[in-house]
């Protein structure tokens, strides 16, 4: 018959923080040993994509890293893509156009309606 094995910990129920695996120990008994879950990769906040550069820890993990390993040296470093600040620039910049595009029309409105006049 196989060998039992005990939790190590005081949590006594199969709960999703209490997940276990049987390993043999170099004495030849077998023992628990508990597994950390998995980490989920930070995302984009805008797209949704995995950010490339950044690892996938459990929060507590963060922590422990320095801020250079926990964001990219860029504009919106660890919280969004490449490709969404590339877009977010782009569109502010033809918003920026598109407002002194109105302006020259008006400028150019208003001095049409002064030769007009004369």
């Amino acid at each position: 018959m196989a060998q039992r094995v005990t939790y190590r910990r005081r949590l006594s129920y199969n709960t999703k923080s209490n997940k276990t695996r049987v390993i043999k120990t170099p004495g030849g008994k077998l023992a628990v040993l508990h597994i950390t879950k998995k980490a989920s990769a930070p995302k984009c906040g805008d797209c949704g994509t995995v950010l490339s550069g950044i690892p996938a820890l459990r929060p507590t993990q963060y922590a422990r890293l320095s801020r250079s390993q926990k964001n990219v040296t860029r504009a919106y470093g660890g919280s969004r893509c490449g490709s969404c600040v590339r877009s977010r620039i782009v569109r502010a910049f033809l918003i920026e156009e598109q407002k002194i595009v109105k302006r020259v029309l008006k400028a150019h409105q208003a001095e049409t309606k002064r030769a007009g006049k004369k």
